[in-house]
């Protein structure tokens, strides 16, 4: 801190913006079906396995892309089972889907404009085919979409009230203050960059109280990240406070991840 305070001036979204009105949190939790807890159970185990031998035999620092693969399979069945792209997952439902659709339609019988963010642009995909199903209108913006600037114009001079993003198209630079809720739809290690997408409608033009929805899938890796998440921003804030602490990620709180509930 002694070294980086001559180059910070550290100020808050409070004290800049304390016009803005109140945001609120909400955590959904999310049990999984039966059929989702055997399969990531399953998975589980086998790379629980498979990243304690890879530790063994390579160390810590030479395993982390066979600890970071485990991760996001347990991270997709949570999402849908059928992002893991195995013939048997294709076929299982996914129990946050399903509630996301409920969420919508009360959100949505509100009145609620909504920006909904996921990491995986093929689970964006695939909550498009649940739309549908559901006949709810929807605007999607990715890495791949073209018309970045019309797309932000249509919802927010529009009447479409919902909005896919994927987090890291959308994570910064957009201005899209007519919504007034926001879901995560999974978890991301950095609380900045949930942060970050939330400000697309939480900034400066705001006018109306914002709502924070975040699914979470109980007993699962996603309660972790969720953890991980509030310690990190206790650190950060701790260092930009000037508490002389620092914590980094040890084997330990690695294998905990991958530890059975």
């Amino acid at each position: 801190k002694r070294r980086l305070a001559p180059l910070i001036l550290r100020r808050t979204k409070d004290e800049v913006a304390s016009e803005l009105p109140p945001k609120t949190i909400l955590v959904h939790p999310v049990e999984l079906t039966t059929e989702q807890k055997d399969l990531y159970e399953t998975v589980r185990a086998t790379m629980d396995k498979r990243v304690r031998q890879a530790i063994a035999a390579q160390g810590l620092a030479q395993s982390r892309i066979v600890f970071l693969d485990a991760l996001l399979k347990l991270r997709q069945i949570c999402c849908d089972p059928r992002l893991l792209g195995l013939e048997e997952a294709q076929v299982l439902a996914s129990a946050k889907l399903d509630y996301l659709g409920d969420l919508l339609g009360t959100l949505l019988a509100e009145g609620r404009r909504i920006l909904l963010f996921s990491q995986f642009t093929t689970m964006l995909g695939l909550i498009g085919q649940k739309l549908g199903e559901l006949d709810i209108p929807y605007l999607q913006l990715t890495g791949s979409s073209r018309d970045r600037g019309g797309l932000v114009r249509e919802f927010q001079e529009g009447t479409i009230p919902l909005f896919l993003i994927s987090l890291k198209a959308g994570g910064t630079g957009l201005n899209l203050t007519a919504a007034d809720t926001v879901i995560h739809y999974d978890p991301w290690w950095n609380p900045a960059a949930e942060a970050q997408a939330t400000d697309r409608a939480y900034r400066i033009g705001q006018t109306k109280p914002v709502f924070v929805h975040k699914l979470i899938c109980s007993s699962t890796v996603e309660e972790r990240i969720q953890k991980l998440q509030a310690d990190k921003s206790r650190l950060a804030d701790d260092l930009l406070a000037g508490t002389n602490k620092a914590v980094a990620p040890d084997e330990d709180t690695l294998r905990d991840l991958l530890a059975p509930v």
